[in-house]
């Protein structure tokens, strides 16, 4: 139901190349070349710079994109509420988010929701930080659920809540007693940190930078559940957030340290959608409904005197 001419133009925009969308769409690269040059005709403007690695969108590709993937994904919602969706009977929720979130809180809160609405199946993503707010700016996923330094451009903040990085370590560790510490004090013990393309790596390597401090960790990952896991298992400390293992630390004899560098508390953890972009009523009653969970556990968190 949506055109020849925009469905190829999203996909060359997606995958930057008209040999690659020919190839995934099984469609002649001459057909998707004059499909694009129709639409540029139409719109008086280029929609791709050409270069030599690729194609990328002009700014007002960028404008086209943005219509036309919110087009298709308003047909998807209406199509939806047709077939009786929204009386969420039946229906698909993607989520995409940061690993942390995909161990516990979002497997929970999809399991509770399904108590309700049997019929409501979910497809959940893992992926880098960065690459969620992408991939929800593209509309390929319904709800994202991230930790974020910034605003992403095509992307609406839902809801957001502060996140700073926390020292994760086992009951029985020299510092588990501390009210809070220093980012230098804990490179002094063994330490099991992501890689850099986490948001809590790119804040420790610029709050240890600004000190000249030499980091060595003893273990780099990038699966935050062999992190843990490493400090579970006494190997030493790694770093998270509240809301990546409330559900489970205080049950594995683990324990939360605040870091008192200002530098570890300017990242937020967010929820977010399409800009502009309505929902179909699975989807927004699953945001709802994990909204309320996230909040209920900074309550608790907070009437019992921590830090989320």
């Amino acid at each position: 139901m949506q055109s020849t001419a925009l469905r190829y133009f999203l996909e060359v925009a997606r995958t930057g190349s008209i040999a690659e969308a020919s190839q995934r769409m099984h469609v002649a690269a001459s057909a998707i070349s004059r499909q694009i040059a129709k639409l540029e005709d139409e719109a008086g403007a280029l929609l791709f710079e050409r270069r030599a690695r690729g194609m990328a969108l002009t700014p007002a590709g960028e404008v086209l994109a943005a219509h036309a993937r919110r087009s298709r994904l308003d047909l998807d919602r209406a199509l939806s509420e047709i077939r009786g969706q929204s009386h969420l009977r039946s229906g698909l929720v993607t989520v995409v988010t940061s690993e942390g979130f995909a161990i516990d809180i979002l497997p929970e809160a999809i399991a509770a929701f399904r108590r309700t609405y049997a019929g409501i199946r979910f497809n959940l993503r893992a992926i880098p930080p960065a690459a969620v707010s992408r991939r929800i700016a593209d509309g390929e996923a319904d709800i994202g659920m991230t930790f974020s330094l910034a605003p992403i451009r095509g992307t609406r903040i839902v809801r957001s809540w502060p996140a700073p990085i926390l020292a994760l370590m086992r009951a029985d560790h020299p510092l588990a007693g501390r009210a809070s510490l220093k980012a230098s004090e804990i490179c002094a013990y063994p330490l099991a940190i992501p890689e850099r393309d986490t948001t809590i790596r790119q804040l420790l390597d610029i709050t240890l930078a600004a000190e000249a401090l030499p980091i060595e960790p003893a273990l780099v990952s990038n699966y935050m559940g062999a992190l843990r896991n490493f400090s579970r298992s006494g190997g030493g400390i790694s770093l998270t957030s509240f809301l990546s293992v409330s559900l489970r630390y205080e049950m594995e004899g683990m324990v939360l340290v605040p870091i008192a560098d200002p530098g570890m508390h300017v990242r937020r953890m967010e929820l977010q959608t399409m800009a502009e972009r309505t929902l179909p009523p699975a989807a927004q009653a699953f945001l709802d409904h994990l909204t309320a969970m996230i909040e209920g556990l900074i309550a608790d968190v907070t009437k019992g005197g921590g830090a989320a």
